[in-house]
Order: C-alpha cells, then sequence, then structure tokens
C-alpha cells in the first residue's frame, strides 16, 4: 500500500510539473490561437466535410452506418469520461479555484471549464474521432491531418490550464477503445446485412477502400486552421 502510494504521488507531482512547464510557456498570440482552437464550434465545418465524404466514398446504407458509428464512439467516450469516471475519481482541474494550484496556472480570458477533468473528455472524443477514420478509411494524407488535429486539440488543453497531461493519456485511451468497438460493431452489423442480401460493403473493401475524397476534411479542416492563425496574428498586432 505505501508503494502504491508513493506511486500515485510522484505521478501526480510528475503530472503537475508537465502541466506547469507547458502552461508556462505562453504568449499573446498563441493564447488566442489556443482559445479558439480549444473549442468544439469551430470545427464544425469539418465535421461537416467528413460526413459529406463518408456519402461521397461509400453508398447511403454503408455512410449512414458510419455516421452512426461516429456519434457511438462519441457517446462512449463521453459517457464513460464524464458520467462514469469523473464522479468518482473527482480530480479537480488545474485551474480550478479550490485547486491549490492554481494560482501558478495560467487562465486565458477568465476561462476554467468545469469543477472536475479526469479523464478529458476533449481528448477522448478527439482521438476516439481521428482513430476510428483511421480505421474505417486507411488515407494517408487524412489520417495525418487528423492524428495531428487531435493532438494539437489535447495539447491546447493543456496549454489553456484546465486539463493535467494525465487527463489527456486517459482520455486518448478511452477513446481509442471506444474507436475500436465500434468500428468492430459497424464491421459486424455491415457483414449481417451482406448476409441478408441488403447491399453494404465488405471488409476487405473497407481496407482498401477506392477513396476519392479523403481530402476534403483536409482542405476543410486546413481552412478553418489557416483562419484561426490569421486572427490570432491580426488580434495580437
Amino acid at each position: 500500500m505505501e508503494l502504491c502510494n508513493a506511486m500515485l504521488s510522484f505521478l501526480n507531482d510528475l503530472d503537475t510539473q508537465v502541466l506547469l512547464a507547458i502552461n508556462g510557456c505562453h504568449n499573446s498570440y498563441f493564447d488566442i490561437f489556443m482559445y479558439l482552437y480549444s473549442s468544439k464550434w469551430i470545427w464544425i465545418p469539418l465535421y461537416a466535410a467528413i460526413l459529406y465524404m463518408l456519402f461521397r466514398d461509400f453508398s447511403w446504407r454503408t455512410a449512414f452506418l458510419c455516421t452512426v458509428a461516429i456519434a457511438l464512439v462519441c457517446l462512449f467516450a463521453d459517457q464513460v469520461a464524464a458520467s462514469l469516471i469523473r464522479p468518482h475519481v473527482e480530480r479537480l482541474r488545474p485551474s480550478n479555484l479550490n485547486n491549490p494550484i492554481s494560482d501558478l496556472v495560467h487562465i486565458v480570458n477568465n476561462y476554467r471549464s468545469g469543477r472536475y477533468g479526469f479523464p478529458s473528455c476533449h481528448a477522448s472524443n478527439t482521438i476516439g474521432l481521428a482513430f476510428y477514420l483511421l480505421l474505417l478509411s486507411r488515407h494517408r494524407v487524412l489520417s495525418w491531418f487528423i492524428f495531428c488535429w487531435a493532438i494539437l486539440t489535447c495539447y491546447s488543453r493543456i496549454y489553456l490550464g484546465v486539463h493535467y497531461p494525465g487527463d489527456i493519456l486517459v482520455g486518448a485511451f478511452i477513446g481509442s477503445v471506444g474507436a475500436v468497438l465500434m468500428y468492430s460493431l459497424f464491421v459486424w452489423v455491415n457483414k449481417k446485412l451482406e448476409a441478408k442480401g441488403m447491399k453494404g460493403i465488405s471488409h476487405v473493401e473497407f481496407v482498401n477502400p477506392p477513396s476519392k475524397h479523403g481530402f476534403i476534411p483536409v482542405v476543410g479542416g486546413g481552412v478553418i486552421l489557416i483562419g484561426i492563425t490569421l486572427y490570432s496574428a491580426f488580434c495580437v498586432l
């Protein structure tokens, strides 16, 4: 028990040190950039582009199943993180005023988010989405882009002081598990539909998809990223 407590104390101290190191490296430009980048709503065009890609690449039935699976990935990731784990662990966010280290945390636009932050829902949702798209499309450019997008989202949460790195890592793990589970469920349901003679697409085709539209989310997300970059630069001029 003593060894376990010592290990937990060491990990918590390390978590705090890494958080303060990342959060402490801030400036006016990145305060604006990370605050905007961390917003869920600003990425709605990216999500729309992903849906458009699915319905262009696959039959409407397969695209609909993909959409349902993505929704289930986010639901799984969000509920496991926010409803199952957070209420029991009750780990305060670094930015929370009741946290002893809150005075050491750089706060952007008075943004402190909710009370508890372990694990991170942002991390579970974005990594879950990225991992699912990797399993589904195997589109190299899209995979690189969406994972970089997800990782930078995770970094922005630490930069803003609303999550410890440990919150991010556990959230990312939950999202990855959700992606694997829902992709497996998606393939199983699709095979059942094929067995009944309903039009679908086989798992072999998924591994090597004739995707010609994987660039669409990349372009859509890239435009948003450029917009955030230029706006942040304009604000600090």
